[in-house]
């Protein structure tokens, strides 16, 4: 069947037998609290993905990169969306190394070859705080900067190799002038660091005068008073593989649909153009972060997209539910999941509700800011 086939072929060019493992395992033992999906995916390079190839990374562009979330999504739902906390990491490291950025490349390609799995550590919503406003302090010391500050909730919190957080640090040259956001890597088990929470929704990691080492500390300059400016390109990669990875868990009950013969064909289609149209949309914002390094607006057409396939999602997903009607009780249980997975979406940052008035001050030509 055709459905698909573009996304895992993308899937097989770059992570070679991943799609088959995953496709070999049960979808629910995927979906469990001792999934062997994460160390598959590590093990097929899938942590490299967006790394540069010159980096020994596996190159993967925007489009590349939300095919391979769709697909992965088709499979496994929480891998893809976990997955994406990852790789928005790695954009933004890799966006912030210049060509003559010896330091930063060796960083990257270290990640890349060694397999590391980098947790996410900026989105927060906090009172009175955009979500990408650094969330951590830290003090100058001979060694590094010494870093306090939590974040919550943090995916991947618990199987991390390194957390990367944005950090407002001290002024190197002159300490009587305002901070500068440093993205810092802070390596899992560092003194200073500790996990707590129940559930990987709920993951809070802590930071207490942990110790981050000048070679795991990325600077950027951005302009006085708006340090999320960083950012902003990798917030575009995170909208973009986000939709993907929620577009392959409604794909994954399209799926169903379109081969159970139970279906008339005029709902099957009906389906499918919803879809394709979302998969679409989404690509379209791909194929602009790859023309260009992303800006403000490339990062305000994703928000669009995203939130119109929010919407597609909220009328596909029921529909599909109903359509495949009376199943056995673990096909049941299969799509039971795949709907609650496909709906969550419109559960990560920044609510659509939030953004209503930055998208309208943005429309009237003011700048975008992310609630």
């Amino acid at each position: 069947m055709r459905f698909l086939e573009r996304e895992r072929a993308t899937v097989a060019k770059l992570l070679p037998g991943l799609d088959e493992s995953l496709r070999a395992l049960p979808l629910m033992k995927l979906e469990g609290p001792d999934s062997p999906g994460l160390q598959l995916f590590r093990d097929n390079g899938g942590l490299g993905l967006v790394a540069p190839s010159d980096q020994r990374g596996r190159g993967a562009t925007a489009l590349d990169a939300l095919r391979v979330q769709r697909a992965l999504g088709s499979r496994t739902p929480s891998l893809a969306v976990a997955t994406t906390w990852h790789h928005l990491s790695m954009a933004i490291l890799v966006g912030l190394t210049t060509p003559d950025d010896d330091q930063r490349s060796m960083l990257v390609e270290s990640l890349a070859v060694g397999n590391q799995l980098v947790a996410f550590g900026f989105a927060e919503e906090r009172p009175g705080a955009g979500i990408l406003s650094p969330a951590m302090t830290a003090t100058l010391s001979p060694d590094g900067l010494l870093t306090s500050g939590r974040t919550r909730p943090c995916s991947l919190a618990r199987s991390m190799d390194l957390l990367a957080v944005s950090v407002m640090a001290p002024n190197w040259e002159d300490d009587r002038r305002e901070g500068i956001p440093v993205v810092a890597l802070v390596p899992a088990g560092l003194d200073g660091m500790s996990v707590g929470g129940a559930g990987a929704g709920s993951e809070q990691v802590t930071l207490d005068n942990a110790l981050v080492e000048p070679d795991w500390l990325v600077r950027a300059s951005a302009p006085e008073g708006q340090p999320e400016v960083i950012l902003t390109a990798g917030f575009a990669w995170f909208q973009l593989l986000m939709t993907g990875s929620y577009l392959g868990a409604v794909s994954a009950l399209v799926e169903r649909v379109l081969l159970d013969n139970r279906v008339p064909e005029a709902e099957q289609v009906g389906l499918l153009i919803e879809a394709e149209g979302a998969m679409s949309a989404a690509e379209s914002v791909a194929r602009r972060i790859d023309d260009g390094s992303p800006d403000e607006s490339t990062l305000a057409e994703s928000l669009y997209v995203r939130y119109c396939v929010q919407d597609t999602l909220a009328r596909v997903v029921p529909r599909a539910v109903q359509l495949l009607g009376d199943l056995d009780s673990m096909a049941s249980t299969e799509v039971g999941h795949l709907a609650a997975c496909a709906n969550g979406l419109e559960l990560h940052p920044p609510a659509r509700d939030r953004m209503t008035a930055p998208l309208a001050a943005y429309l009237g030509d003011g700048p975008l800011t992310i609630a």
